[in-house]
């Protein structure tokens, strides 16, 4: 059958027909009253709410679409199966169900780490990630209702430029704290207490006990997983966050208004300011050094430290420091470095490549650096950026053609455009037949604009902000509307 907009809806006969919109929409409307009955403390209420959710059409339909149209959705678990057809995702849906579900075993992958060490991620079959999906569904709206304010990672319609905002906001008066904890949680994902999570997550604790152990297969070979929620699992972050919420409301507790404590984390990175050193050692940090052995977690001495705001410190990228008591937050040094050694290693790459295809892999890098960092004190670092690009460039352009002298190059790879020189860039014809001029992406062009903060009570299952988010996605399309097409920017948007 085909679903048409306010029929009711028991099964789809055609992926391509299903309304979505329709279907988000009542997925939501009962996402708000599960938030709502936990506003109320009628944890009861919420509890029957989530069943009704978990069993619902609706629900399966779009836990199978978000699993299917993620960037993972070609990524296979343990037993090796992709929901490619629409067949496949509708016959997924209807295998969706709590009862004689059984979790698979998840595949165990490395990725390589900044630090030179391996991180390892637990990838769960499409079926395990579904399951997930559609359970989340009904967790989100408590996690939400009951997360710290100032919590930014891993949750709707917050970004890393909130939480930077509000660093900004916690350290730049002259009367703002001048010292601060630099936290991070040792193998956070990794160490997590099950039984903690079995106690005290709002959610079905049989399909839980199912995720938790499952185990995961490397090398042919099954391991138990006594601790942790795995990296890569689609409900992992929000376990994680639940884990760690009340974090702000601890170190509220215990200091004093005098004490000018601010509490800023985004996923298992935070810090803590404070009007002195003493203040962070002895009555912050062992009290959150207490509220993580309760769940299994410790913080790791290489990275925890206290820093003078005068010294500076680096969060999420950024370093954040007073010059002469002005607090300015730049992109930090190790991010620079780390991301001009990504733009050499690009060109290196692709030395015996045609134009186009470097610009088409340069300029999404360029434009994706950038766009983060367009919210602080970045213009000169851009700047800066774009002239040794440029020097990368010329040096490509030289060892392509070493018998050539500069002029012939210049002639060659650029152009001259109004007041701009050395415009390095290509000419292809697209599919009309007309040739289009594609040049490189300059940082320097993307105007520097202060981020406006999410506020930090603002919850997206609450009535009450509908017309709140609503206006402030309008107002971030408008901005990135105006900036143009190549200067669109939606990493703050809705995950």
């Amino acid at each position: 059958m085909t679903v048409l907009t306010g029929a009711p809806l028991t099964c789809a006969d055609n992926w391509k027909s299903i309304d979505w919109p329709l279907v988000e929409t009542q997925v939501k409307r009962l996402q708000m009253r599960i938030a709502k009955a936990v506003q109320e403390n009628r944890f009861g209420k919420a509890k029957a709410l989530q069943w009704v959710l978990t069993h619902s059409y609706f629900a399966k339909l779009l836990a199978v679409k978000r699993v299917t149209s993620s960037r993972g959705g070609k990524t296979a678990g343990s037993d090796g199966v992709i929901w490619k057809t629409d067949v496949q995702k509708l016959k997924a849906v209807t295998a969706l169900k709590r009862k004689g579900y059984q979790a698979a075993p998840l595949r165990r992958v490395f990725i390589p780490k900044k630090n030179g060490r391996q991180r390892p991620l637990g990838i769960p079959t499409m079926a395990d990630r579904a399951q997930q999906a559609l359970y989340l569904l009904g967790l989100e709206p408590i996690a939400e209702t009951t997360a710290d304010k100032n919590s930014y990672g891993f949750r709707r319609h917050r970004s890393c430029a909130d939480a930077i905002e509000q660093c900004f906001r916690a350290l730049a008066k002259k009367s703002s704290a001048q010292w601060v904890l630099e936290g991070d949680i040792k193998s956070c994902f990794d160490k997590i207490n099950h039984d903690w999570l079995l106690n005290h997550i709002p959610l079905d604790r049989k399909v839980l006990e199912q995720w938790l152990g499952s185990g995961f297969i490397y090398n042919k070979t099954w391991y138990d997983t006594p601790e942790g929620t795995p990296q890569g699992g689609v409900a992992s972050p929000t376990l994680a966050n639940m884990v760690l919420d009340g974090m702000e409301l601890l170190v509220k507790s215990v200091t004093t208004k005098a004490d000018k404590v601010n509490f800023v984390r985004y996923a298992d990175d935070f810090i803590v300011t404070g009007c002195s050193k003493e203040v962070l050692e002895q009555k912050v940090k062992p009290a959150l050094t207490v509220f993580l052995a309760e769940r299994g977690l410790v913080l790791s001495s290489e990275k925890t430290s206290i820093t003078h705001i005068n010294e500076g410190f680096d969060f999420l990228g950024f370093n954040v420091r007073k010059y002469s008591g002005k607090l300015l937050i730049k992109p930090s040094k190790k991010s620079v470095s780390s991301f001009l050694q990504n733009i050499s290693q690009v060109i290196k790459k692709y030395s015996s490549t045609t134009t186009v295809n470097l610009l088409r892999r340069l300029n999404p890098l360029i434009r994706g650096w950038a766009n983060y960092y367009k919210h602080v004190v970045a213009k000169d670092i851009f700047c800066s950026l774009d002239h040794r690009i440029f020097r990368l460039i010329w040096n490509w352009c030289k060892r392509r053609h070493p018998n050539k002298n500069a002029g012939w190059l210049q002639r060659k790879y650029f152009l001259f455009a109004g007041v701009k020189n050395w415009i390095f860039y290509s000419t292809f014809h697209n599919s009309d037949g007309n040739k289009i001029s594609f040049n490189l992406f300059e940082a320097g062009s993307i105007p520097i604009r202060r981020h406006v903060k999410i506020k930090a009570e603002a919850n997206p299952f609450n009535y009450a902000y509908a017309e709140y988010f609503k206006k402030r996605k309008q107002r971030l399309k408008l901005y990135s509307y105006k900036l143009g097409a190549d200067n669109f920017d939606g990493y703050f948007f809705e995950r």
